[in-house]
């Protein structure tokens, strides 16, 4: 027989209860099938069916003799759920819009023909429904035995056992045994792709359910998957013109892996290990969006990372850095033993944990000593928990006794503390992720969610799908303004550097056309500063005609842009580090701020100014007082009231003045007096601007000393390297980019024998300052005395609730998703003029081109996590983006080797001839140490806040034989830097 398919695609009949078709003829004996098993313990029950329609009519039916009062739209699988019922399935999944292909929903439905699928179909007022009868028994049953007949027959032994909904179903409907056999027409010796570092796709156990084909469209939105064929034929493909999963647009984000109900796409580890024992919930450590996994492993070997449905910022999604890019916490390069040494030309000397934290903490005495209590200092890491960074900072406070400490904060989302401290009151962002579902226009400045942020970016891409306007304001053209399945209303390509000028053209526009919200500005916003803002934008230069000439983009299309953002309902902006890393980044930032509140787009949901943090832990870290300038909560040093909180707690004095930011600690090196530091979870090397500045002023250094997990580009010039915990290795807390504080769980014991928080206690203790914490929630809990806006936050409380949003205090209990709803943090907003100032970095004859700098997909800020995963297979190196015109002009072809050079320095990267980048531009990652991108990029600065200016250099191309001398002399350097005397060898 053949049986239809019921995909829309495959010609079959959707009411056909048949699934994938086959040939086969009848098969006396053998089933094949078990018993169904018991769930595993640490297994998720999902939750099936459509999701609850928000209605505010409900309707009563009866199912399987029970009542049942839904919201009007739900469908008869999720009522049932409700009513305790479970109704067997395949197709259905509650992240998924309902499909009604599988047919093993089946229902009967009084005074209707037929037996509909109960996922597609709607309760209705007065219903009665039936879910088990003996003719839905029988057509379960016989839809379920033709899956199996085109199944492997090793599908009691497969990997997926026990954590297959195939076997699982084929319990729940009483199958025992098959009828057809497998000597007809079938899929069991179709290849299997494994081209894929992760996962693989076995077709053979395909029920082309389509499942995995939907979550690629609507949770990730990459539709990268596709069901090709008809019929018999049909099978998933990734994509038309490609091969394998590999080489097609798929991104690795696992929500095909997770979606499917059968081995047909599985994790490699799991196929390797064998299935997982036990499971504890954490929180992702790459970047700002902060998702929950649970960590699933057997023993203390972790199996796999599957996204948490329960997770507030992320529901269930993932990447492939956070799904998949977790084997480096256990690669070969990790240093999990202390080591020492005098001088920065020794090789390394294994010693014991005593003894290098006495040696650390004498070297750190004397210096102190021969230079003063200034010339030693800390950086904090946004990679580290809360509590590790607060005691880091604690310990430069109370035990250096200065305020010399600082945080990778200051080289990305500074200007974001700064600027939305003064124009509202508080240092973040003022929504939630989910704000965005209700966004009627997205404004997006600066940054690629796509890449930087993919799983918030999947969920922005969603609501433009579902019909949001999107203005993109970006030099270049990112995935969502070259999209084939979103079209930006707006793409204003601005030249890098003009940022401030085209905000102030919006606000022209808006001012001048009379498209100001005058209701809110009046109620909400100080007056007088509004009337000083209106005369500035008002200003001829500020025009969209006059700042057309200074961004190269045409006053027609930000005329247009800022009619759609004012006048188009719910309007958000979302910005990123192309508008912190500017020499007017703050500026910037105040701008946008400004024109939030002149259009009334603050204080509800869909609206609001959300800055995109890089790493996991950027928000945190700058809570946790690791500015010079600053103790938690954004409190000034000078403060005395909150000094004199700090000074009772800890029991010592402490400085009024705001120390050294990390560029002037280097400045100060340069100098010679700024002698010792202690930089935890942070390669400044090659992350900071002016690389040959910072080695210099590391070099003049007398005690460097570096908490990592690996050796990195740093420690090649520190005297003193603890090895420091990774993230499965660690309990604490990371705040997110929407101010979720979410709980980080230790699912493994310290590889090198001691948390990150112990070390920095052992460092106190040794040089006299005893600190009693026993575990991360006493400093949580010292954390919430201290600090306003964590008063309540305890580890319990987040263990209950899951995750909370600060201020989390009596007069917010609960966490507050959306800020500024009422009034501003600081009272009245506070319109800022924020005049537009050409960056000191200038294109002429000898630098003709503008290089902006950024992030990829599969890569993450550094590298040193991503690079030591399979992730490098899609981003070996950093190459070079230059537009068709100035490659021709250069004589340079796609991936020859090209020298970039500035008045800084220079590099060699391979080129990538490409129109995603303007004519004048140039644009590379940084995520490889060989490519040296900073040390091109100059020391340029914020005005406020010293925050890089990576997103304008002024660079001159031209081909070249490979790399640089420099870069040759550094890996020379860095083989050497890394020698290593084991401690059984001394």
């Amino acid at each position: 027989m053949r049986a239809g398919r019921l995909h829309p695609l495959s010609g079959g009949q959707r009411d056909d209860p048949f699934p994938r078709g086959f040939r086969s003829p009848h098969r006396p004996g053998g089933s094949g099938i078990s018993e169904r098993r018991p769930p595993m313990p640490l297994v998720e029950e999902i939750d099936y069916g459509t999701p609850k329609v928000v209605s505010e009519k409900s309707v009563t039916l009866t199912i399987d003799g029970r009542q049942v009062t839904v919201p009007e739209g739900t469908s008869l699988m999720r009522a049932a759920m409700d009513t305790g019922i479970t109704v067997p399935k395949l197709c259905a999944s509650d992240n998924l819009k309902a499909f009604g292909s599988c047919r093993l929903c089946l229902v009967e439905i009084e005074g209707r023909p037929g037996t509909p699928a109960s996922c597609t179909t709607p309760a209705m007022e007065g219903m009665v429904v039936h879910t088990q009868t003996d003719r839905l028994a029988r057509l379960r049953k016989g839809v379920m035995e033709l899956y199996i007949s085109d199944h492997p027959l090793d599908c009691l032994t497969c990997s997926a056992n026990g954590d297959c909904e195939l076997q699982d179903m084929a319990g729940a409907v009483g199958l025992r045994e098959v009828r057809y056999g497998y000597e007809g027409e079938n899929h069991l010796h179709d290849s299997k792709d494994v081209s894929n570092p992760y996962f693989q796709y076995d077709p053979s156990k395909c029920i082309v359910c389509n499942r995995c084909v939907r979550a690629c469209e609507e949770v990730q939105g990459t539709f990268a998957l596709t069901i090709e064929g008809r019929g018999f034929e049909s099978r998933v493909s990734p994509g038309a013109a490609h091969d394998n999963f590999f080489s097609s647009e798929c991104v690795s984000c696992g929500a095909c892996v997770q979606a499917c109900p059968t081995a047909t796409l599985m994790e490699k580890s799991v196929i390797e290990i064998g299935q997982p024992e036990h499971s504890e919930v954490t929180t992702c450590a790459y970047c700002g969006v902060g998702c929950s996994f649970k960590a699933e492993m057997r023993g203390e070997q972790i199996v796999r990372m599957v996204p948490y449905k329960d997770g507030k910022a992320n529901h269930g999604h993932s990447c492939v850095k956070g799904r998949f890019a977790y084997g480096y916490a256990l690669h070969k390069d990790r240093q999990l033993e202390p080591m020492i040494r005098e001088k920065i030309t020794d090789p390394w000397r294994v010693v014991s944990w005593d003894e290098a934290i006495q040696y650390t903490a004498k070297e750190f005495r004397r210096i102190q000593d021969k230079y003063g209590r200034s010339s030693i200092g800390g950086i904090t890491s946004s990679r580290c928990t809360n509590e590790e960074t607060y005691l880091v900072q604690k310990l430069v406070r109370a035990v250096f006794g200065n305020n010399n400490v600082d945080t990778c904060a200051r080289v990305c989302h500074s200007p974001t503390g700064y600027g939305l401290k003064t124009t509202y009151g508080t240092s973040a962002g003022t929504q939630d992720f989910d704000s965005v579902e209700e966004s009627d226009v997205i404004v997006v400045i600066g940054a690629n969610p796509v890449d930087a942020h993919p799983v918030f970016g999947s969920q922005m891409k969603r609501r433009l799908r579902d019909g949001a306007k999107l203005i993109v304001i970006d030099p270049r053209k990112t995935d969502l303004v070259k999209s084939p399945h979103i079209k930006a209303d707006f793409h204003l390509p601005l030249r890098p550097g003009t940022n401030v000028a085209i905000v102030s053209a919006l606000a022209h526009v808006v001012v001048t056309e009379g498209l100001l919200d005058e209701a809110f500005v009046r109620e909400r916003t100080d007056w007088e500063s509004f009337q000083d803002w209106v005369q500035f934008v008002t200003r001829p230069e500020n025009s969209p005609e006059a700042v057309a000439e200074i961004c190269g983009v045409s006053a027609e299309d930000i005329r247009g842009a800022a009619r759609l953002y004012a006048t188009g309902g719910n309007a958000a902006i979302y910005y990123g580090l192309g508008v912190t890393e500017h020499s007017q980044g703050t500026t910037t930032v105040m701008a946008i701020a400004n024109l939030a509140m002149a259009t009334g787009n603050l204080g509800r949901r869909g609206v609001g100014v959300n800055p995109l943090r890089g790493q996991n832990n950027v928000q945190g870290s700058c809570d946790m007082g690791s500015f010079p300038h600053e103790f938690t909560d954004y409190r000034h040093v000078s403060n005395d009231a909150a000094r004199a909180q700090f000074e009772a707690l800890w029991g010592v004095s402490l400085d009024a003045e705001p120390g050294l930011r990390i560029p002037n600690m280097i400045d100060a090196a340069v100098d010679g007096t700024y002698k010792g530091i202690y930089i935890q979870g942070e390669d400044i090397v090659q992350s900071d601007p002016d690389t040959t500045h910072m080695i210099a002023g590391l070099k003049n250094m007398e005690c460097v000393v570096v908490q990592d997990l690996f050796l990195n580009e740093t420690a090649d010039y520190a005297h003193v390297f603890l090895p420091g915990c990774s993230f499965l290795e660690k309990d604490g807390t990371f705040t997110n980019a929407e101010r979720r504080i979410n709980r980080v769980r230790k699912v493994m014991s310290p590889k090198n024998g001691y948390g990150d928080w112990e070390i920095t206690q052992m460092l106190a203790k040794a040089m006299g300052y005893p600190m009693h914490y026993n575990h991360p929630s006493e400093i949580m809990d010292e954390i919430a005395a201290t600090t306003p806006n964590f008063a309540l936050v305890s580890y319990a409380k987040l263990d209950e609730a899951g995750s909370v949003q600060w201020p989390c205090n009596d007069e917010h209990p609960d966490g507050m998703p959306i800020m500024h709803i009422g009034q501003f943090s600081r009272g009245k907003g506070y319109f800022v003029v924020t005049e537009y100032i050409a960056t000191d970095e200038k294109t002429g004859p000898l630098f003709p081109l503008l290089l902006t700098t950024g992030r990829i997909l599969s890569q993450y800020n550094v590298g040193a996590q991503t690079r030591r995963t399979h992730n490098s297979m899609w981003h070996e190196e950093d190459r070079l983006d230059i537009h068709p015109k100035d490659a021709e002009d250069r004589g340079v072809r796609d991936g020859d080797w090209v020298k970039l050079e500035s008045r800084s320095g220079a590099t060699s990267l391979r080129a990538r001839i490409t129109e995603k980048v303007p004519p004048g531009v140039v644009y590379t990652t940084f995520h490889h140490p060989a490519s040296q991108a900073n040390v091109v990029t100059t020391d340029n600065s914020d005005w406020a806040t010293n925050c890089p200016e990576y997103k304008v250099t002024a660079v001159q191309v031209q081909r070249s034989n490979g790399p640089t001398e420099w870069q040759r002399e550094y890996g020379d350097h860095s083989t050497q830097a890394r020698r290593i005397i084991p401690a059984a060898a001394e």
